[in-house]
């Protein structure tokens, strides 16, 4: 995973909850998770507008 050995990820780790501690992790990781499906959605918005383009323009054709 990214050339990352067992050990970096596990240094990485503990510095993490060094920093932010144990009660705080979750929550960094909710909003982790909501920034990613909020991005995964607006790159399919910005995908859907094209598909449908597309389709006008082959209907237009026939």
């Amino acid at each position: 995973m990214f050339g990352l050995g067992t050990q970096e990820i596990l240094i990485i780790a503990l510095v993490v909850l060094l920093l932010f501690g144990g009660k705080k992790i979750p929550e960094l990781m909710k909003g982790l998770g909501k920034g990613v499906k909020s991005f995964k959605e607006g790159m399919k918005e910005i995908e859907d507008p094209a598909d449908e383009k597309k389709t006008d323009d082959e209907t237009k054709k026939e």
